[in-house]
Order: structure tokens, then C-alpha cells, then sequence
């Protein structure tokens, strides 16, 4: 038998096929990888990856600290004084200990400019949500349903980078209806299941691109 040395991933031909195993069962396909540019060493500077750069300045804990407090205040749909103050505590005590984990050494300047390119992914994200819901609608009330579902595995490689880009890419196919990201591994290989075809034929595709342009990856 041949061991390979842990935390190594084989590269697979980027030929993309699929092996009919039973309609009931889940077909797994070979790994993708997605073609893009080279590795480099040159990295966007608004969002760092892991490890990067230094300590976390005063302006990204403000940001992280109000982002924080801004989710608290929707979750607990509370406005009192008592509970807007428990949300102040909360958020300032997880800002001192883990401020840097949404941004990690990055400027204000370019923290905002950042956050914009983002907010332009999200409603392009919600209106592939809602297609996506209608697509399971359709399949839901089809009199031929069973023939129409034909779940499978897809295993690719993303060219992304960054270790936030690769969550909001795993999180964005799970929030999509008909896909569920199963893992994805550091060095960007992503297993996927699929409801369908028309499910699973996307990705990567429109979906890493944007989220490559909203990370400065592209």
C-alpha cells in the first residue's frame, strides 16, 4: 500500500467527468481544479491572509466592535437599557480578545474600501438564492420528481487564497438551496453535494469569480 506524507493534496486532471453508480446512491466526482492565475506572492493588502500582518489596528477593533454590537441588537430584538448594556459588555470583551480575527492587521481606509467590493457580492449572492429556491420549488411539485433528482459529489479545487474568501465561498454554496458544502481543506479542495445536475454544473464558476474580485484575489 503507498502512504502519502500527511497534509498533501494530490492534484487530479482538471478533466471533469462524471461515473453513474445507482440513481439512488450519490456520484462522486474527481477533482477539478479551477484555472486562474499562478500562485503568487502578492497579496491583496484589505484583506491579509492568516498569519499575516501584524497586530490588529485601533480602527478594524472599532469596526469589529460595531459590527459585533449591530448583530446583537437584531438577535436579541431588545432595546432596553439593561440589554443594550449586556450587548456593549459582550461585544467589547469579544473585541479585546478576538478583535483580530475579522481583520487581521488591516487598515480602516482599506477595510472600507474592502467592504464595499463585499456588499456589491451580497445582493448578487440573495438573487442566486432566490433562484436556486425556485429551482427546488419546480423540482418539489415535478410528477416525474424522482427521475429528476440525481444527487451527486463534486470535488474541485478553488483558486482562492485567502482563508476568509475560502469560508464566505464554502458558506455561500450552503446558503445556496441544492448544494451543501461537505469540507473544504485549507488548500482550497472543496467536496460539495448536489441535488441535481443543474445544481452542481455551476460551480466554481460566476460564484468564485466574484468572490475572488470582492477579496482582491482576482
Amino acid at each position: 500500500a503507498r502512504f502519502r506524507r500527511p497534509g498533501r493534496i494530490p492534484v487530479y486532471p482538471a478533466a471533469f467527468h462524471r461515473r453513474k453508480v445507482s440513481r439512488s446512491l450519490c456520484v462522486e466526482t474527481p477533482l477539478q481544479t479551477t484555472p486562474g492565475r499562478e500562485p503568487s506572492d502578492a497579496f491583496d493588502a484589505d484583506f491579509p491572509a492568516a498569519g499575516g500582518i501584524g497586530r490588529t489596528s485601533f480602527g478594524a477593533r472599532v469596526i469589529t466592535f460595531l459590527i459585533l454590537f449591530f448583530l446583537w441588537v437584531i438577535l436579541s430584538g431588545r432595546f432596553d437599557a439593561f440589554h443594550l448594556s449586556l450587548g456593549i459588555i459582550s461585544s467589547v470583551i469579544v473585541t479585546l480578545f478576538s478583535g483580530d480575527l475579522l481583520f487581521p492587521g488591516a487598515r480602516p481606509r482599506r477595510l472600507l474600501r474592502a467592504w464595499g467590493r463585499f456588499m456589491r457580492y451580497v445582493p448578487w449572492l440573495l438573487y442566486q438564492i432566490f433562484l436556486a429556491n425556485l429551482h427546488l420549488l419546480y423540482l418539489s411539485f415535478h410528477p416525474n420528481l424522482q427521475d429528476l433528482i440525481d444527487p451527486e459529489v463534486i470535488r474541485f479545487r478553488s483558486r482562492l487564497r485567502k482563508d476568509l474568501s475560502l469560508v464566505t465561498f464554502a458558506n455561500s454554496i450552503t446558503l445556496t438551496p441544492g448544494t451543501i458544502t461537505i469540507s473544504v481543506s485549507p488548500d482550497g479542495e472543496f467536496k460539495v453535494h448536489a441535488i441535481d445536475k443543474q445544481s452542481g454544473d455551476p460551480l466554481p464558476g460566476e460564484m468564485e469569480t466574484r468572490i475572488a474580485r470582492a477579496f482582491g484575489e482576482s
